[in-house]
């Protein structure tokens, strides 16, 4: 057998988004790209600001010795205390540079994390649906993922969670804005999970960590806010990028943030600044480091993203889609109108729409569409979308 009994395994599993991907490019070539309407992929197609090609040009044009050399691990210290000084702010609470560990994305963030933190057959427990590659990191670090579902709106369970939580538990991992939901979660379901954790840290005599990802949290609309973890739970350790909020996912950016009052702190910064390079990493684009630097608290024009969510909204919901509406993020997660997800999903394929089952991200039942596409995406798919349901 070419590769591993595992992989070959995680390959299935994992195959929707890559499937949805590859047959979109067999469908383009013979249909015409305009003629097909492709929601598979959350790839921002939100241009970045203004600012990010200002930055990049003055810092691309310097020129002076050890500009493109190797930095400590955790990152340049002057962007570590940019962010920490911007971060401070936003979730009022005290950060230094100290705080901060620049990784290569949000995926790296999070392989980071966890490979700091997990034993053998430690338990990270996560809610549903959740982004695909959730179980694949885990199990990356030799942890076991604990699935648990969230109730209809997409909100936090707290009885489930904590019927969830063991001696075992090292972790709860949760995203907000949610990949594939959009939800958020509020403040109030934040603060009764902190003392969730609290009272089950106690009730076993361990630290339970709680790891926010987080690279959708400026993309939020109707004045939704997220809620700072760090200021919840002392605990607390945000996972996140640049990608969605500057709009440049290729650039590979972003950082670890962890809680000033965290157990441990010193021991576990100085373990995830040794996991950071030891995994492969190394460290983040010295020239993006550099760039983000001066590009803290300017984001994309999140109106752009909002007018898509409300043009796709209001078609689906006129030809009888039923929806949860997203509070932030780009992605809508209807419900499927007959039970078996893969098979609508195949049945929109036909109309030359791609989406992605609900299977893939531990709810079956739904369909995720990523609305980060041009208007005529959307406008354009409607008619096939009605086509589908009505003939159901």
């Amino acid at each position: 057998m070419a590769v591993s009994r595992k992989i070959e395994g995680f390959i299935s599993q994992s195959s929707w988004i890559r499937k949805m991907f590859e047959d979109g490019a067999k469908l383009k070539k013979q249909y015409g790209e305009e003629n097909v309407f492709d929601f598979s992929l959350g790839n921002p197609n939100v241009p970045p600001p203004a600012r990010f090609k200002e930055v990049l040009r003055e810092i691309a044009g310097q020129d002076f010795p050890g500009m493109h050399a190797y930095m400590p691990n955790a990152g340049y210290p002057e962007t570590r205390e940019a962010v920490a000084t911007y971060l401070s702010k936003e979730h009022t609470v005290s950060l230094s540079a100290d705080h901060i560990i620049l990784t290569c994305g949000a995926g790296g963030a999070l392989n980071v994390i966890l490979k700091t933190l997990l034993d053998p057959g430690d338990e990270v427990v996560v809610p549903t649906p959740f982004f695909v590659e959730y179980t694949f990191y885990v199990d990356n670090h030799d942890g076991i993922t604990r699935l648990v579902e969230t109730r209809d709106d997409f909100s936090l369970d707290l009885t489930a969670l904590g019927n969830a939580i063991t001696g075992k538990t090292k972790a709860v991992l949760i995203n907000s804005p949610n990949n594939p939901t959009g939800k958020v979660y509020d403040e109030q379901s934040i603060n009764e999970l902190a003392d969730l954790l609290h009272k089950k840290g106690r009730e076993y005599g361990t630290e339970i960590y709680l790891i926010s990802d987080e690279p959708y949290s400026t993309i939020v609309y109707d004045g939704v806010k997220v809620p700072s973890v760090l200021k919840a739970y002392k605990n607390s350790i945000i996972a996140t990028s640049y990608s969605k909020t500057v709009s440049i996912p290729g650039e590979r950016i972003g950082f670890i943030a962890a809680s000033p009052e965290l157990s441990d702190l010193e021991k576990i910064m100085s373990g995830a600044i040794l996991c950071n390079r030891i995994l492969g990493f190394v460290n983040a684009s010295a020239l993006m480091q550099r760039v983000v630097a001066k590009m803290q608290g300017i984001t994309v024009d999140v109106e752009e993203y909002r007018r898509k969510r409300e043009l796709l909204c209001d078609g689906l919901s006129s030809l009888g889609y039923r929806f949860v509406k997203p509070d932030g993020a780009f992605y809508l997660f209807p419900s499927t109108p007959i039970e078996d997800d893969i098979e609508f999903v195949r049945l929109l394929q036909k109309k030359n729409i791609l989406t992605v089952p609900g299977s893939g991200f531990g709810k079956p039942g739904h369909f995720r569409i990523s609305y980060c596409v041009d208007d005529t995406t959307i406008i354009n798919s409607m008619k096939g979308f009605g086509e589908v349901i009505s003939s159901l």
